[in-house]
């Protein structure tokens, strides 16, 4: 992976964050470069892991699964290995290690409550380096609208490579979109042709499947790279009571704000969970006090610096230690 882009890289990888399956065309008439750039500055990103493709599933249109959030103590000398354990589950999506060193956030979306309480009740007691954790169910995860672009693209520029379209209904999933879901899991920019043999379908009727389940948000297609590349300096989790009357508006309000990356209505102590990139501390600061500040449901508010990111969007980061 790399540790730094040039300009043109940043600009090409922010495009990537907004639109992970346009084409090297589309990206290159977005950014004023020719199809060649594009392709001869992307094409090593993605060889080296530096930008990965992949979808997440929208765990509210999949009642198969139990999405959890917990937050694990455990001894510092042994967070690593822990982080590192837990990333290697195929059902954990997120695995950051926070505040001081020894604490570790997880999502995670478990196979019903059967594999819930295999991992809290047999799992996590099991090892002997975790001292206690607190799960809370996600009763509702909400559509974030982060500027993946992180400044780096246009108002314009953005609208061109994401084109609005009203949502729609949920299709009922057929084996062959499970199919499709799973190749998309290991790359998300595979080609439609790739997608038709392993999904069972043609190429056309491919195409068509992944568009509908996209438009009806149950899966979003995601580029998983390191922010830090495009000048995000400060990742941070938000956990905050929210009196339950305002639950809803404030939820959407803050999944609107650019800075936001996830939002989740959550069981537990409290009841909403947001995670959010800011450039620096300064920002997070106004974030704070200038976004949160002002939304009167709002109880309290425990914020949690990120240290490190073991696992994003179910894809383990490459160069953890």
């Amino acid at each position: 992976m790399r540790h730094s882009l040039d300009a043109t890289e940043q600009r090409i990888a922010a495009a990537l964050l907004e639109a992970p399956r346009a084409s090297w065309r589309t990206i290159g008439r977005c950014l004023g470069l020719s199809e060649r750039t594009v392709l001869r500055r992307a094409a090593p990103l993605y060889a080296d892991g530096t930008l990965r493709a992949t979808i997440v599933r929208n765990p509210m249109c999949f009642p198969a699964l139990t999405p959890v959030a917990l937050r694990i103590r455990c001894r510092p000398t042994k967070i690593g290995a822990v982080a590192r354990a837990l990333a290697r589950r195929p059902d954990t999506v997120w695995v950051e290690i926070l505040g001081g060193g020894d604490e570790i956030s997880i999502v995670a979306f478990l196979d019903g409550p059967e594999a819930r309480n295999g991992l809290l009740l047999r799992d996590l007691p099991a090892t002997s380096a975790i001292e206690s954790w607190t799960a809370q169910h996600l009763l509702r995860v909400f559509t974030t609208t982060l500027d993946g672009a992180c400044g780096l693209l246009s108002a314009d520029e953005t609208a061109s490579l994401n084109p609005a379209l009203p949502p729609a209904d949920p299709p009922v999933p057929q084996a062959a979109d499970h199919r499709l879901i799973d190749a998309l899991t290991v790359d998300g920019r595979a080609g439609y042709g790739e997608l038709a043999e392993q999904a069972g379908l043609t190429a056309v009727t491919a195409r068509r499947h992944l568009a509908a389940l996209v438009r009806a948000r149950m899966i979003r297609i995601a580029t998983e790279m390191d922010l830090a590349l495009l000048g995000i300096g400060v990742e941070t989790l938000l956990w905050l009571t929210v009196r339950p009357s305002d639950l809803e508006g404030t939820a959407r309000a803050l999944s609107d704000h650019p800075h936001v990356r996830f939002a989740a209505a959550t069981t537990g102590a409290t009841n909403l969970l947001i995670a959010v990139a800011t450039t620096d501390p300064n920002a997070l600061y106004l974030f704070l006090t200038e976004t949160l500040g002002p939304l009167s449901g709002i109880v309290s508010v425990e914020t949690v610096p990120i240290l490190s990111t073991v696992k994003r969007t179910g894809i383990t980061r490459r160069d953890v230690t």
